[in-house]
């Protein structure tokens, strides 16, 4: 029986995610994928610009940038497609260096998530196999599974194994965990239609706050486009499969683009869940992305908090197994990105709700107050800013009770360095951001603990983001978490590095 030190199951954005991470730690990894090749159709169809540095991170900047496109942000239409309100995202570099949000074909992403991942060695990538069993003893993890062409079974042990295996996980149920509901469910139409004609839409999300059928319209590639109309009792996605039928849900869109011209690609049908697994970790076995959370897409975070999954998680596997940090790092993955994920959930839940519950009674509300939000102080900010909250604390997130400062967010990829990044200059260390001049005796600190020291000069954007946190210097970890800030550059800077053991 072959011995990996980490097995990955499934082969999706969070899993190939994971995998590329690990092997730019130099962790050798195998991912088991039932599918030899992508699933063709589009899912994920948006993500915010912290996802974005993750792509970036894994190496696909240039790449990524050419398979998507800057969304402008997001409309409230009524029932007669007149505006209610309309929140604009900056599609200009923001404070990651990337625009607030981007629209892409999932396929596309995938097939350079796998492309990507053919540069390294120590991942390997096994399609037209099923997991068929997880179980831990003592000395590690057992895979079982299958191939699904020739039923041939086979096994591989790992020391650890990833579940990204989607909402019906295997790995989930090996280690006993469940699905705990947050009272969301809605059955929703989803359509996908490619043309070259140009339909003349603002490019940003339509939402359309119709009682008798909310619906969403969003244009995700040159030629591809996605609706979502939510279903009412008794349809099904079958009532739906020709264009004669789907074409009047469509055409307030589409307007004189002839019939002819718009190819169907998908229709499906989907339930729109909000759910978090009640345990995310049995020992060495760690679920990630659906496996662990369900989130409905009216903020666009469904895949988006698998790839945060996966960024959070494997400089902590690399560490522990590189024997640079302690196995107990390993607690603070399901108590940081939980809670992140429940609070996405259920901003995802409220904004779903505004915007399609209520019949005629809330239409009649959002027709008299979506107007007037634009002037309700800091609410545009708030619909637009792309930034999540802040991490939950944790020995990997160090701040006082009663004051959050900046310890648990993200370092923002600032220039720090010509056109050079914070990322750039950080590449997956540990970093010390700081505005005070350290002695030689610091700057031999910095070096032993493997960390990089990137200065905040005045009138930087990193100076102003310390001044923000009432802060001279930011311990930030290799996923751009701050892990601490701190008034003073010595001792506790660095002892926030010591107590990880970074």
């Amino acid at each position: 029986m072959t011995a990996v030190p980490v097995v990955i199951i499934g082969a999706g954005p969070t899993g190939l995610t994971a995998a590329t991470l690990l092997a730019q730690y130099g962790v050798e990894c195998l991912i088991l994928e039932r599918w030899e090749s992508i699933y063709p159709q589009p899912r994920a169809v948006a993500l915010d610009d912290e996802v974005h540095r993750i792509l970036a991170r894994l190496g696909l900047r240039e790449e990524f940038a050419a398979i998507s496109r800057p969304h402008l942000g997001l409309r409230l239409l009524d029932r007669n497609m007149r505006v209610l309100a309309e929140f604009r995202r900056d599609v200009a570099q923001g404070r990651h260096g990337y625009p607030q949000g981007s629209m892409f074909d999932q396929p596309d992403l995938e097939r350079i998530l796998r492309r990507n991942l053919q540069r390294y060695a120590t991942a390997t990538l096994r399609g037209d196999v099923e997991a068929t069993g997880v179980t831990q003893d003592a000395q590690g993890v057992r895979v079982d599974f299958a191939d699904t062409a020739t039923g041939k079974r086979d096994s591989v042990r790992a020391a650890f194994v990833l579940g990204c295996d989607g909402a019906n996980s295997l790995t989930r149920t090996s280690i006993g965990a469940t699905m705990r509901d947050l009272g969301f469910t809605q059955r929703w139409l989803v359509i996908d239609v490619a043309t070259e004609a140009e339909l003349g839409q603002w490019e940003g999300v339509h939402q359309l706050s119709d009682p008798a059928r909310a619906g969403t319209y969003m244009r995700i590639g040159k030629t591809r486009y996605r609706w979502e109309f939510q279903l009412t009792p008794g349809e099904t996605a079958d009532d739906y499969r020709d264009m004669a039928r789907l074409h009047p849900l469509i055409s307030r869109w589409t307007g004189d683009v002839p019939v002819t011209e718009l190819e169907i690609r998908r229709v499906a049908e989907y339930t729109f869940r909000a759910q978090v697994a009640d345990r995310w970790r049995d020992r060495r076995v760690f679920l990630l992305g659906d496996a662990a959370h369900l989130t409905p897409p009216f903020i666009g975070q469904g895949m988006c908090a698998g790839l945060r999954d996966g960024m959070n998680l494997a400089w902590k596997l690399a560490g522990v197994l590189g024997g640079t940090l302690p196995e107990t790092v390993l607690d603070t993955y399901e108590i940081e990105r939980k809670q992140h994920a429940r609070a996405m959930i259920r901003l995802a839940k409220f904004i779903g709700t505004a915007m399609t519950a209520g019949g005629e009674l809330g239409n009649l509300i959002r027709r008299a107050v979506a107007p007037r939000l634009h002037v309700v102080p800091g609410l545009t900010d708030l619909a637009t800013d792309s930034r999540t909250p802040p991490l939950h604390r944790s020995d990997l997130v160090v701040r006082p009770r009663l004051r959050r400062g900046l310890a648990g967010g993200l370092c923002p990829n600032a220039i720090v360095d010509g056109d050079r990044r914070f990322d750039d200059v950080a590449t997956g260390r540990f970093a010390i951001v700081t505005s005070i001049e350290p002695t030689a005796a610091q700057r031999a600190d910095i070096e032993r603990h493997g960390a990089v020291l990137i200065p905040a000069r005045p009138g930087s954007e990193l100076h102003r983001w310390l001044g923000v946190g009432a802060a001279r210097a930011a311990v930030v970890r290799p996923d751009g978490t701050v892990l601490r800030a701190d008034r003073r550059l010595l001792p506790r800077t660095f002892d926030a590095i010591r107590t990880s053991g970074g």
